[in-house]
């Protein structure tokens, strides 16, 4: 059954969002101890700060592309039974 779906490289400016979670790899912004927050040292919670940051990020990058044309390149001239003469 064939399908309607393309699938291909896409390229869209809300793609640059998802670099915004990756700043929680970068240990020495919040290697430290204060402020605490209930008692939690800031090194723990800005790293649960970033998973709901993440998750919103991811979201809103494939609401906003999902609809996107597909980027493909040259058109494939070679149709399904062109590729089937091969085989004989």
């Amino acid at each position: 059954m064939p399908s309607d779906h393309k699938t291909g490289l896409r390229w869209s400016n809300w793609n640059l969002l998802l670099i915004l979670p990756l700043f929680m790899l970068i240990t020495p912004w919040f290697n430290q101890d204060e402020p605490r927050i209930f008692g939690l040292p800031f090194f723990y919670w800005y790293q649960f700060l970033f998973v709901p940051l993440g998750v919103l990020c991811v979201g809103l990058v494939y609401v906003k592309t999902k609809d996107e044309a597909v980027v493909t390149g040259k058109p494939d001239k070679l149709g399904v039974d062109d590729l089937d003469e091969g085989a004989n």
